[in-house]
């Protein structure tokens, strides 16, 4: 939770026999830590010793996705079906496991068919997600719509996201990353620091807000400030890497 994974896997690999827990949170590790194949081999041993969790085929499928994002064009489309595979029995195993849903979601919506992907099985589990969280239900089917290129309804998902959980910084986050993305760059800083007033000291809202900037080649200076804020914070393994935020940091100054 402190993100010092090497010091988190030094003390779990000096077990002789690691238990299933033990060879999930050795993986979480490798995960973390950008080494993929030792994390698939580590998760692998998880769900073989218990193939029961729903959680270790989450992070299985997690693991796999990551590996086929680093992978060459031949095994990448391998590497993404054991994701898809992944998710699929991580559901199958917890049906009310939400991470695990929109992880499924994710992909759905972002892979291609061939893979297994399909806006019709996105838009099915969206309906179970809203069995689940209402909130969520709106922001999958904001992405849904933003995916068809229908912007304005989107938009109305992801505004109805935020009036259902208006405590949660993520929904606004959400909303302004949307409003950079339409080009609406004054809307979505106000939706920013209505996201700060409500959480002054979340990494998050300073790396998404440095993120949009960059992305949209605005307020450069001001992001290299709210980046070198996120490196200074206390991490969780929730936010993005530093790393991340390093290579972000890196390209708004230019390098």
């Amino acid at each position: 939770q402190q993100t010092n994974y090497r010091e988190s896997l030094a003390v779990l690999e000096s077990a002789s026999k690691p238990s299933a827990e033990e060879y999930c949170l050795i993986g979480r590790n490798y995960l973390m830590l950008a080494d993929f194949k030792k994390a698939t081999d580590a998760l692998q041993k998880a769900v073989e010793m218990n193939p029961s969790s729903s959680d270790y085929y989450l992070w299985l499928g997690r693991a796999w996705g990551r590996r086929a994002e680093a992978a060459s064009p031949f095994t990448a489309p391998l590497h993404a079906a054991k994701a898809r595979q992944a998710f699929e029995r991580a559901v199958q195993l917890d049906g009310r496991n939400l991470e695990a849903i929109n992880d499924l979601f994710d992909y759905y919506l972002e892979a291609p068919g061939f893979l297994g992907g399909g806006l019709d099985k996105a838009a099915a589990l969206a309906e179970r997600i809203g069995q689940l969280n209402p909130a969520e239900y709106h922001y999958a089917e904001a992405k849904l719509f933003d995916k068809r290129n229908e912007h304005s309804a989107a938009e109305q998902h992801f505004r109805r996201a935020v009036q259902l959980a208006p405590r949660q910084v993520g929904r606004l986050i959400d909303l302004a990353r949307f409003l950079a993305k339409q080009g609406r760059v004054q809307e979505s800083d106000a939706v920013f620091e209505q996201a700060q007033k409500l959480a002054p000291d979340s990494p998050k809202v300073l790396f998404w807000r440095a993120k949009t900037y960059v992305q949209e080649g605005q307020n450069l200076d001001k992001a290299q400030k709210l980046l070198k804020r996120y490196l200074q914070s206390d991490l969780t393994p929730d936010d993005p890497s530093r790393q991340e935020a390093e290579k972000l940091l890196r390209k708004s100054m230019g390098a």
